[in-house]
Order: structure tokens, then sequence, then C-alpha cells
């Protein structure tokens, strides 16, 4: 195999990759074996037809797919590695020449990791994290204590506001024609939770109990349901209940009933301990959020769409198996929020961006100051992993074989990247 390197603009290659003829062969081999019993030639048991008289019977190009697909990955591999290129995307594959006798030439277009200019990233000054706890934030736990410990009272004697948890009949017409999924029966609806489309909340309030309302809304332009994006729609509500939250008064009573203190004062206090313990355990990691934002800033780099591109999907990926634990579809995410995929997508792009940009700084840290991971770092790492996941560290171990061994050390180092970072930088 030989390769040839061409620079196109900035941070595109061409790779121009050449098999040989008789590794070629070898990969027509590979694919004729693997799909012989798929071929029927009179006078042949299946899969017992000599490749010679496939090849006549149905063309040699029958066998190139499965050829391609056996030799391209090694033979591009080899020559990324060849070439000692940081490759960011997948290669764009164009076959040049193929044929029986002949070698396999193909070229790969790549993204490569682009360059990062690292700015000041040592003694970097960032503001003194306050690790005060006020009145304010402990009235805001208090409040969060009230509301968990609320009740739903019945009310008759006024009419809906802001708050309050409507239970309702509604039915959706656009063009005087009801739609799939417009309607439901003894819905309950918290007024101001934005839960629905438009203002259609808002439209209840100063509504009694009994009345028939027609909500008038237009769909989001991005919405899910193309026959419905951008069109008004009309929804036949009937409120048949109205419910407010009753919060427990704010006394001593309150903190026996929701704490082990006897007292407001002492729940307050243990209130302020916990708080103050939590802003102790967050202070590290906001302190290396800020030197990370700083040093970001102070670097320079050109960031491939690509590597923004892939960072989303990662996003996404990881947001669709956080709403599976709780029992919903990304369909019925976009159903219930009016977004699509594009929406979101376009949503998280600036914090994609960030986080590309944090990797490769830190990957620029790590290289210029040349951090390497000891075998005893290792193990320590492994087995603050093992004890967090309550396992045995041997079964830890055991999956960190090959490119996984590779990604662990590669991750010690970025966080050895941010270690140093952090222990240079100067609060002010």
């Amino acid at each position: 195999m030989t390769s040839t390197l061409e620079k196109l603009e900035k941070g595109i290659a061409k790779l121009t990759i050449e098999v040989d003829s008789i590794k070629f062969d070898e990969g027509l081999n590979y694919s004729f074996n693997k799909n012989k019993s798929k071929f029927k030639l009179d006078g042949f048991r299946v899969g017992k037809a000599p490749r010679s008289l496939v090849e006549k019977m149905y063309g040699e190009q029958v066998l190139y797919e499965e050829a391609i697909d056996y030799l391209l990955p090694e033979a591009y591999t080899n020559a990324v590695r060849e070439h000692e290129l940081k490759v960011v995307s997948r290669p764009d594959v164009d076959i040049v020449q193929i044929g029986k006798g002949q070698n396999l030439i193909f070229t790969a277009v790549v993204t490569l990791k682009p360059e990062v200019t690292l700015g000041e990233y040592k003694r970097v000054e960032i503001e003194k994290v306050d690790t005060q706890i006020t009145d304010e934030e402990i009235n805001d736990e208090i409040e969060k204590a009230a509301e968990a410990n609320s009740r739903l009272i019945t009310v008759e004697d006024r009419p809906v506001k802001v708050g309050d948890v409507v239970t309702i009949d509604f039915e959706g017409f656009v063009d005087g024609v009801a739609f799939e999924g417009g309607c439901a029966e003894d819905y309950d609806l918290e007024i101001g939770s934005k839960m629905f489309i438009d203002t259609f909340e808002e439209q209840l309030v100063g509504k009694n109990i009994g009345d028939t309302v027609d909500v008038v809304v237009t769909f989001p332009e991005n919405y899910t349901n193309d026959e419905l994006a951008g069109k008004q729609a009309i929804f036949k509500v009937v409120i048949n209940e109205i419910t407010e939250k009753e919060l427990p008064e704010i006394d001593d009573d309150f903190a026996q009933d929701v704490s082990d203190f006897d007292t407001l004062e002492e729940y307050k206090n243990d209130i302020r301990s916990t708080l103050e313990k939590a802003r102790e355990e967050n202070l590290v990691i906001e302190k290396e959020n800020r030197v990370i934002t700083k040093v970001v800033n102070n670097s320079t780099m050109d960031v491939p769409a690509v590597m923004i591109e892939n960072q989303i999907d990662k996003l996404v990926h990881n947001f669709e198996i956080k709403i599976k634990q709780n029992g919903l579809t990304m369909e019925q995410y976009f159903s219930f929020t009016g977004q699509d995929m594009n929406y979101m997508r376009v949503n998280l792009r600036n914090q994609a961006e960030e986080q590309v940009k944090i990797s490769l700084m830190l990957d620029a840290i790590v290289e210029k100051e040349n951090i390497t991971v000891t075998e005893e770092e290792f193990n320590e790492r492994l087995e603050k992993i093992a004890e967090s996941m309550k396992l045995n560290i041997d079964k830890v171990k055991e999956g960190l074989i090959g490119e996984r061994k590779e990604e662990f050390e590669d991750e010690i180092k970025l966080q050895k990247a941010v270690e140093l970072l952090v222990s240079n930088a100067v609060e002010v």
C-alpha cells in the first residue's frame, strides 16, 4: 500500500491511497467467500460455483462493495498513521480506480484537528468565589420545602389566576376540522407553566368554573407536525375545576414537620450548614470553570464545523438517554414542547462549540507541558472509579483494554491539565 498527502484549504487534507492488485484480489476473494451462497448457477449446488464463473455470470462488479469494505478501513488507517494526521471527521471516500488485475486507488478527504495558539494560561487571574451563604438562599430553600409540602384546595368563589391548576376538557380545530392529538378530558394544567403553546394558558386567566372558552393560538413555524406548523388553531376549552396551592405557615410547627428540629431557627441553621458544605464541594468545580473559561478566551483556534456537529450529536444522545429514564421518547418531548430536532440542535450549538474549544485547549496544554500518566496515577484513578461504582478494581481493568485504555489515559491527562491551570491561577 502506498499513499500521498495533499493539503487543501485550511484544515482539510486529501489522501490518495493505492492498494496493490494482489491485495485487491484478496479482497475480491473475501467478498466471494462471504457471499457465494447468494449466487445461483445451473449445474452447481448453492455456494459451490467457482469465482470465475460467478464473475462471468454476474460481472466482477458484484464483488466490489464487500471487497472495498474489507480493504478500505485498514488501508485508510495505515495512511493516516503514516502521515501522522489528527483526523476529526469521517473520511469522504471516492473510488478513483477499481478493476480485476488493477491496483485499487481511492481518495479520502478529511478534516484535521485545528492548531491552537495558547495565550496566557499560567498565573491567570480569576475572581474569587464567594462562599458566604446569604439569608435569601436559606429562605429559598425553606420556600422549596413549603412548596413540596403544599396541598391543593378547590376554588369555587373566584376566576382562574396564574399559579392555579385547572382541570379542563379541550379539543383543537384547524380550519374548522379537529386534528389528531388535539383533545383530552380532565387534563390538569398549571397556569403559567408554559406547558402549552403560544398564549393558551394566559387566555384561561379570569375565566370561571363551567366556562367554555375559545382559545386561539398559532403553532410555531418549526412545530414537529408539519400539517400544523405555522397554522392558527382554535381550542374549545371547558373549565371543570380550579385548584390552588395552599402553602403551610413557616413557623416552628413547619420546622418540626419537615425536619428533625424543634424550632425554625434550628432548621435554618441546619440549612445554612448544609449549603456551606455543598458550596465548599462545588468550589473546586467553580474555580475550574472560571480558569478554563479564561484560558479558552486567551487562546486562538478555528473550530471546524464538523467537530461542533459531532459534539451536538453527543449532547442530543445524552439528552435522549436522560428523558428515556423519565419514561419519555424524543417524539413525545418534541410534541409536548412544540420543538423539533432542528430547534434543539440550534440551541445546543453554542454549548457544543464551547465544549469543543475547551477540549482543544486542554489537548494543547497536555502537548505543550508534555503531560504523561504514570502507572500509579492510572491505578489511583481506577480505584476511585471502582469505589464509586462499587466494583472490584480488577473488573474495571478488564473493561479498559486497547483503545479504551488509551481513552482513559487521555482523560487523566486532560484532568491533570485542568489541575495545572487551577494550581497556577491567582484569585483576586
